[in-house]
């Protein structure tokens, strides 16, 4: 099942973990996986946070597309797009594993919501240049980020104020 988050290109592809006697097993990224997978996969990277730690804002404006995967712990991935003010939050979890594919060109990042260290390993479509990085920044907690609606509802509490990684589920 596709589900729409408002912003064009964000998908997420559930998991299979097939468990035997011996431990388990899952596929986590495949070429024929037809409805996430559009990029040529170049690089691997790993990242290790602390619980309650936020990674963001950062955007890529050379093409680049990560590929999220949470092997430990829970993690909120926030996508903001400029232009219309739209927001996507979406929680992985090592006890739900999905494949996130995330456009760079929005600004994104992550906050650890679990109280254990989280690991992150993000595929892209791009070669990292230390010297000329293709990344632009923002504070993570930038008040100009302002959507006017998250994961496409308008009536979400925490639309037009600046977006609070805190902020206690309302749910």
């Amino acid at each position: 099942m596709m589900i729409n988050y408002g912003l064009e290109g964000i998908r997420v592809h559930e998991i299979n973990i097939l468990p035997d006697e011996r431990g388990l097993f899952a596929e986590v990224m495949r070429s024929d996986w037809a409805d996430i997978m559009e990029d040529k996969i170049v690089q691997v990277n790993m990242s290790h946070s602390y619980p309650g730690i936020v990674r963001a804002w950062h955007r890529h404006m050379r093409g680049q597309v990560d590929y999220f995967l949470v092997l430990r712990g829970a993690i909120k991935i926030c996508a903001f797009d400029d232009k219309t003010k739209r927001l996507v939050e979406i929680i992985s979890s090592s006890s739900k594993p999905m494949l996130v594919r995330m456009p760079g060109t929005y600004w994104h990042g992550f906050r650890n919501v679990s109280n254990k260290v989280s690991l992150l390993v993000y595929f892209t479509n791009m070669l990292y240049d230390a010297k000329k990085p293709d990344e632009e920044r923002r504070p993570w907690n930038d008040p100009t980020i302002v959507p006017v609606e998250i994961n496409n509802n308008k009536a979400d509490p925490r639309v037009n104020k600046p977006f609070d990684w805190f902020c206690p589920p309302y749910k």
